[in-house]
């Protein structure tokens, strides 16, 4: 039964239409319409995902407000990132998979390879301080991915092929599959599916070197990030890749109040490059060559391998504490890459070649358990209260190994690198749901986090000094939180909200110690979790028919922020240093039309200074890195008999990833480009079971950088089959 916060009889939810209204769940863990949320909610439907037809879950979300999703060369991006309002680096956003945690347990960061949007039901995204309810990570929202059951006999087949439309400037053979099978049976349902993407991919990385030998030609002149003299000398081939996910689940219904649901996914990835391209030619013989050296041209292969098992009880005990148990287990079997050696040749190393010399696989296997027990319980016929506990339990192991062929990362010699730990944390939350009049609805939240780091060790082979065991460290974390929603007038909404949140170390700022010839990059097993206090205020205004606007005021205050410090010229560690600020608005305007036609704007400002940083005090006064001052969208959807059509204007302002905002260069290797881009779908159904789709993404091949150089203009077709 859906939660009215009107707080409706159950004789009154009877005579509601059976097509019930849009719900939010991650805002206050109950469900509740947008419209009564105490923060900033957006929703991506399944009617959206249809119109949208995004080839990534996270496409699904980069047409909203306040939201940055880098994905800097299209699916071969294993470095993506979502995060939101303010609050750069995925560590500081988390994201819920049907309530089970993806931030991993090694940096913090997602890896979206394997995932696909067909699973989904919705996407939620809610900003601001969410630590009261959801614990680390949360510092700046959450987004949640919650998946489908189906109601009756469903399958599912598309089949797509796509490429660039000037080969070799964005993913050339682009060829996608999904299968899906669901159906209801009395009170049991089930639902399994199989995706898979493959691409040749372009170039996207370059070689760069600062003089060029004399007696030589092809160098293209250029400048790095800081605005320095360079010369592109050549390529790295190009990037390809591939990935595939399956899902299982499974789901019981007792009752009408109690389920059961069993999940398992399954996702992989492997990225690797062709062959490399020198620009430099002798003059006199017009042989390649390769300056600095042949290694620089090689950069190595990578892949993951993970395994999610889930299980979700809902139930209803003495008639009013509704129950929910959120299990999970996730592990990383392979999570690996390839860092090729000085000795390392185009076709592998020659016999003779030391291991030390030809490179090695480093290889980051993890695990991480969760529950969640939440209870629900109406009270005095105006409140809501929601408690309840949570546990979590991290492990991540590196290993690097010497290779004697850099192209086979399964010919591993010895050790040479190997550091672990874990972390656990137990929480409990609570929050009041109170209706104070009809108008007014107050929230007050409040969680306790006890997180302990334990068993690190680290190993640098051969170092004096090594092997090193590390103490336990304990931390706690006290996040409180008000919130409120009014509604002065018809078609007004007035929000807003103060919290505080944090973000626990991971293990790779804990552990993760690299000793090299020059200098020594030291983790830090004492460590405090960051700090965020933030504030919102926001108004969600009804104009005219169809005409909605929407404005929110952020401001965060962040403390204890973990910093690589320069303690001599050998030696470098994390620590807690740092304390920052950021604050803006975001606008939003959409007009639906009743003949099928939705326009939509939005803006977001976001302005942030570093206040204090120890460890570096030129860096004080600056912009936090990755992120840009300025983002907007415009775009269109329509949808009438057959035909749906979407397009959509994505403006991205530059950043920075020089801490003393240094790197003020574009449209060069390296750098973070402002960028204004248009992609547009468009679908037609066939007939009752068929339906085509054609899309273009950077229709007008704007040529820009993102780190890598980002994916020019391509096409994409698919055909789809629905029985």
């Amino acid at each position: 039964m859906v939660f009215n916060p009107g707080f409706a009889t159950e004789k009154e939810e009877t005579k509601k239409p059976k097509e019930l209204p849009e719900v939010v769940v991650t805002a206050t863990r109950t469900e509740i319409t947008p419209e009564e949320a105490p923060a900033s909610v957006n929703i991506v439907t399944k009617e959206k995902l249809e119109i949208k037809r995004p080839k990534t879950i996270d496409e699904a979300l980069n047409d909203l407000p306040g939201v940055m999703v880098k994905r800097g060369k299209g699916l071969m991006d294993t470095m993506l990132s979502i995060t939101l309002r303010g609050l750069g680096e995925q560590k500081r956003t988390l994201i819920l998979f049907d309530g089970i945690v993806l931030n991993d347990a090694y940096t913090g960061s997602v890896k979206m390879g394997g995932f696909f949007p067909e699973d989904l039901e919705r996407v939620e995204v809610v900003k601001g301080p969410f630590s009261s309810l959801w614990g680390g990570y949360a510092m700046a929202g959450v987004v949640q991915f919650i998946t489908k059951m189906p109601e009756k006999r469903e399958i599912t087949i598309k089949t797509g092929y796509g490429s660039s439309f000037d080969r070799g400037e964005a993913m050339d053979d682009l060829r996608r599959v999904y299968l899906s099978y669901g159906d209801k049976i009395g009170k049991f349902s089930f639902f399994l599916s199989y995706g898979r993407h493959d691409t040749n991919g372009y170039v996207t990385d370059f070689v760069t070197s600062t003089t060029v030998p004399s007696g030589t030609y092809g160098a293209k002149p250029s400048y790095d990030r800081y605005g320095k003299p360079i010369y592109i000398v050549g390529d790295k081939g190009d990037n390809r890749w591939w990935d595939d996910g399956i899902t299982i689940k499974a789901q019981y219904e007792f009752n009408e109040k109690t389920r059961l649901r069993l999940t398992y996914l399954r996702n992989r990835y492997e990225y690797n490059y062709d062959e490399p391209h020198p620009y430099l030619y002798k003059a006199t013989t017009n042989q390649p060559v390769y300056r600095p050296s042949q290694k620089d041209y090689l950069p190595g292969p990578g892949g993951r391998i993970q395994n999610i098992w889930g299980a979700l009880f809902e139930t209803e005990l003495f008639k009013k504490l509704k129950t929910k148990l959120n299990l999970s287990y996730t592990t990383t079997e392979k999570d690996w890459y390839v860092n090729v050696g000085s000795k390392a040749t185009i076709s592998g190393c020659l016999p003779r070649t030391r291991p030390e010399d030809c490179g090695y696989v480093s290889n980051t296997p993890q695990r991480a358990f969760q529950g969640d027990l939440q209870f629900s319980l109406p009270l005095f016929n105006n409140q809501i209260l929601t408690f309840g506990g949570a546990y979590r339990w991290e492990y991540a192991e590196t290993k690097e190994k010497y290779l004697r062929n850099w192209k086979d990362e399964t010919s591993t010699v010895k050790l040479k690198y190997q550091s672990k730990g874990k972390t656990r944390t137990w929480s409990i939350f609570a929050q009041d749901e109170i209706r104070l009049t009809e108008k007014l609805t107050a929230y007050l939240g409040a969680r306790y986090d006890n997180w302990r780091t334990y068993d690190g060790y680290v190993n640098q082979v051969g170092t004096s000094g090594y092997p090193k065991e590390y103490p336990s460290n304990t931390e706690t974390s006290f996040s409180p939180k008000f919130s409120f929603n009014f509604k002065p007038f018809e078609g007004t909404i007035l929000r807003g909200s103060v919290g505080k949140a944090f973000r626990p170390p991971t293990v790779y700022e804990l552990y993760r110690t690299l000793t090299t010839r020059w200098s020594i990059l030291a983790g830090n097993p004492n460590l405090k979790p960051e700090k965020v206090t933030s504030y919102e205020l926001g108004l969600d205004q009804k104009l005219w028919k169809g005409a909605k606007f929407q404005l929110t005021y952020f401001y965060n205050d962040m403390d204890d922020l973990i910093y690589r410090k320069t303690v001599s010229a050998e030696y470098q560690e994390h620590i807690n240093v740092g304390s920052a600020e950021s604050q803006g608005f975001e606008a939003s305007f959409e007009q639906s039309f009743d003949f099928g036609l939705r326009l939509f704007a939005n803006l977001t400002y976001t302005d942030s200074e570093v206040k204090k940083n120890k460890a570096k005090p030129e860096t004080e006064g600056k912009r936090l890195t990755y992120l840009p001052l300025w983002m907007g969208n415009l775009g269109a959807e329509f949808k009438r008999g057959k035909w749906s059509f979407y397009i959509v204007g994505r403006y991205v302002d530059k950043w920075f990833i020089d801490d003393e905002n240094k790197d003020k260069k574009s449209h060069v290797y390296g750098s973070y480009d402002e960028y204004f881009v248009v992609d547009v779908r468009a679908s037609y159904q066939i007939n009752k079971w068929m339906s085509l789709s054609i899309s273009g993404d950077n229709i007008f091949d704007r040529d820009y950088y993102h780190y890598y150089k980002a994916p020019g203009a391509s096409w994409f077709a698919e055909l789809t089959l629905k029985f």
